[in-house]
C-alpha cells in the first residue's frame, strides 16, 4: 500500500509526536513544518521562528527536540575547534527525508528545474542526510557539522574524525563550478592548515576535476585521509 507524504506527516504530527509529549496544539506544529522546510540548508534559530510564527520560543525549542526524537529532522551543529572567534554556534537544520521537505514546499520536479527554485537547499539537504546516515556505519567515527563565520563565510558541510582530520564539502546545484565557490573551503583551509585534508565542491555535472582555486589544500597529498562513510 502506497502512503503519501501528506498521510505520513499527518500520522507523524497527530499520533507520534502528540503521543510523545501530549501536545494539544497540533496546528502549531503543522504550521512550523513548512517554515522548517523553507530553511533547509540554513542556520535555524528558535528565536527567529518564534517571531515569524508568533509561538513562544520555548515551545519552538520543544517542538524541534520532538521532531528530532521521531527522526523527522536533524540539526547539524556548527564546526568548532577554537579556530576563529567569529565562528557561530547556531545549528543548521535538515530533514531526514528530502522528499518530505520538497512536499512541504509543494515543489514538483518541474518547479525544481526552474533556475530560481529550492533545488540548491534541497540538494544540500539530500547530501547532508546521506552523509549523516552513512556516518552511522562508517568504520571511522565521523562528526558532521557546518562552518559559518559572522562575516558570512561558510562551508556547507564539514566532516571531521578523532584525529582532527577535516573534509570540507560545498554543495552547488549549478552545472558549472567557479573559483568563488571555493571561497569558504580556502578560508577554512587557511585556519586548519594540514588538518584540512581535502575540499570538495559537489555540483550538477558529470565531470570531475581538480581546481587550482583550492591551492591551499594541495598539501593534502601528504596526509592519509580518514576512512569516510
Amino acid at each position: 500500500m502506497r502512503v503519501s507524504y501528506a498521510a505520513y506527516l499527518r500520522t507523524m504530527v497527530e499520533r507520534d509526536v502528540r503521543d510523545l509529549a501530549s501536545i494539544e496544539r497540533a496546528p502549531q506544529l503543522r504550521a512550523l513544518l513548512p517554515m522548517l522546510a523553507a530553511r533547509v540548508g540554513s542556520v535555524v534559530s528558535a528565536a527567529n521562528l518564534s517571531n515569524d510564527l508568533g509561538i513562544a520560543r520555548s515551545t519552538i525549542s520543544r517542538y524541534l527536540a520532538l521532531l528530532e526524537e521521531v527522526f523527522l529532522v536533524h540539526r547539524i551543529p556548527a564546526f568548532s575547534r577554537n579556530i576563529s572567534t567569529r565562528a557561530t554556534a547556531t545549528p543548521k537544520l535538515m530533514f531526514t527525508d528530502t522528499g518530505i521537505a520538497a512536499h512541504l514546499l509543494d515543489a514538483s520536479a518541474a518547479d525544481l528545474a526552474h533556475p530560481v527554485s529550492q533545488m540548491g537547499p534541497l540538494l544540500e539537504n539530500f547530501v547532508a542526510s546521506e552523509l549523516h546516515r552513512q556516518a552511522t556505519f562508517s568504520r571511522t567515527r565521523v562528526r558532521l557539522s557546518h562552518y559559518r563565520t559572522r562575516d558570512g563565510v561558510e562551508v556547507d558541510l564539514v566532516l571531521s574524525d578523532r584525529r582532527g582530520s577535516v573534509v570540507g564539502i560545498e554543495v552547488k546545484s549549478a552545472a558549472t563550478v567557479r573559483a568563488e565557490d571555493f571561497r569558504g573551503l580556502r578560508h577554512l583551509a587557511e585556519r586548519l592548515g594540514d588538518d584540512m585534508i581535502v575540499g570538495i565542491v559537489l555540483y550538477a555535472s558529470t565531470n570531475t576535476r581538480p581546481s587550482d582555486a583550492f591551492a591551499a589544500c594541495r598539501n593534502a597529498d601528504h596526509r592519509h585521509p580518514p576512512q569516510g562513510p
